[in-house]
């Protein structure tokens, strides 16, 4: 049983905010030499990715739970019964 439920717009938005730690932690150990405002197109499109990821899965759970309702049989499922 999973404790939390899979929510990819944040996993979309911790990849892109490592990326942009990465890009500065190898500008300041002189992997590369990087513009300061490199980073700022960076961080805007992944949060805006994020974001659009997030609006998707949350479509995505919504149709789940009204198909569950609409379709269940009115019966609740096993295992709230053995808990009951």
């Amino acid at each position: 049983m999973l404790r939390h439920e899979f929510q990819p717009g944040r996993l979309v938005a911790g990849a892109v905010l490592t990326l942009a730690g990465v890009i500065y932690a190898g500008d300041a150990g002189g992997a590369w030499e990087t513009p300061w405002f490199v980073v700022i197109p960076v961080v805007l499109a992944g949060l805006s990715l994020a974001a659009g990821v997030a609006l998707v899965g949350r479509g995505i759970r919504r149709r789940r739970r009204v198909g569950r309702r609409e379709g269940g049989s009115g019966a609740m499922p096993t295992e709230q019964n053995a808990s009951r």
